[in-house]
């Protein structure tokens, strides 16, 4: 991306801005954006190109903060700075900045603002303890199936021996059922028991896992679910396991279709993400796949133990599903994150690129 630039004005020192890694935006005095950096650019994800001359409230939304600070340097002349600022992205929802605004009298500009993410420290010690989290619950699920699995046997051989016992054949539709069952909850119980080391990793396109799990979810679904795609098909291929990369996003795509019960949007959106840390390593490419939907968001006491097993915010949920996608994720030295309020919830994947 290339940063804006206005002709009109060839004394100002662009050419040092170009080059900070601070994110600077500069206003007129209607609050039009007049130049932004490709710090700038890089932190909110916007072409300069085609932000020069809109509003601020236009490009942006949650401005009130923004729109106060800015309202206190101009009435006092003098920089106001802004510790704990939340402003709203199309691209990113929101983002937790710090932020200094300076007024201005230079050709026409009023402001000059700088923004610093505060995101990156909080989100490097929020992987690290999901990646604690991730062992712990491994260890946890890896105890409760063999817990499980032994009793699995004797309920589904004494099924079999109540089967033979009946003289309805019609009653025999109910021991089928718990065979099956058993069956059912004996495989599950062998994948959580699989190592690490059994996962089939290959070439893979994201599309494909997408598209699989998108027409899963329709063909579970009522008419009146709509899942979007908002791909980038420039992608590259990436390294994983399939199967587990389908449950991953299977079980976050499903859960947001029973979390709006059947009725509602979901986007399916696939980006590239550069220079992301992801398990303590920096890697300059990175697979980001969003699943959006405008449901009524997570409840705010679920929100710090959402990865949990066994926590679910639905009564007939087992609380295993996105316990799971995290350790697929994890053993995909991925991430994986979310952001919700009401109205909308964001399931962020990162999976790095060789």
């Amino acid at each position: 991306m290339f940063s804006a630039k206005q002709e009109s004005m060839p004394d100002f020192p662009y050419i040092t801005l170009e080059y900070l890694a601070t994110a600077v935006i500069l206003l007129d005095e209607k609050s039009h954006i007049n130049y932004l950096n490709p710090a700038a650019e890089h932190l909110f994800d916007v072409s300069g190109k085609n932000l020069l001359g809109h509003p601020l409230q236009q490009v942006f939304t949650d401005t009130e903060q923004l729109a106060s600070a800015m309202q206190h340097a101009i009435r006092d002349n003098a920089s106001y700075i802004e510790h704990d600022l939340t402003l709203g992205t199309h691209a990113h929802g929101k983002l937790h900045l710090h932020c200094a605004v300076t007024p201005l009298q230079l050709d026409g500009l009023r402001l000059l603002l700088e923004f610093h993410p505060m995101d990156r420290p909080l989100k490097l010690a929020r992987e690290e303890q999901m990646l604690d989290q991730t062992q712990a619950n491994r260890l946890l699920l890896r105890n409760l199936a063999h817990e499980i699995k032994n009793p699995l046997g004797g309920i589904r051989g004494a099924a079999q021996l109540l089967e033979q016992e009946l003289e309805k054949p019609a009653l025999r539709e109910y021991t089928q059922v718990i065979v099956q069952e058993a069956d059912r909850l004996r495989a599950l119980m062998e994948k959580l028991l699989t190592p690490q080391n059994a996962s089939h990793y290959s070439a893979l396109n994201i599309h494909e896992v997408l598209e699989r799990v998108r027409s899963v979810v329709l063909a579970e679904m009522p008419d009146n679910m709509e899942i979007q795609r908002d791909y980038d098909i420039s992608l590259p291929a990436l390294i994983g396991d399939k199967e587990q990369l389908i449950q991953v996003m299977l079980n976050i795509v499903r859960n947001a279709a029973q979390a709006m019960q059947g009725s509602g949007t979901i986007i399916l959106r696939t980006r590239i993400a550069r220079q992301v840390t992801l398990v303590k390593r920096r890697h300059r490419l990175a697979v980001m796949v969003q699943v959006i939907d405008n449901g009524p968001g997570i409840p705010p006491e679920l929100r710090d133990k959402i990865f949990y097993p066994l926590v679910s915010g639905r009564a007939d949920g087992h609380g295993l599903g996105l316990t799971l996608a995290q350790d697929f994720v994890s053993q995909h030295h991925g991430a994986i994150e979310f952001d919700s309020e009401p109205g909308r919830t964001c399931f962020t994947v990162l999976l790095p690129l060789p």
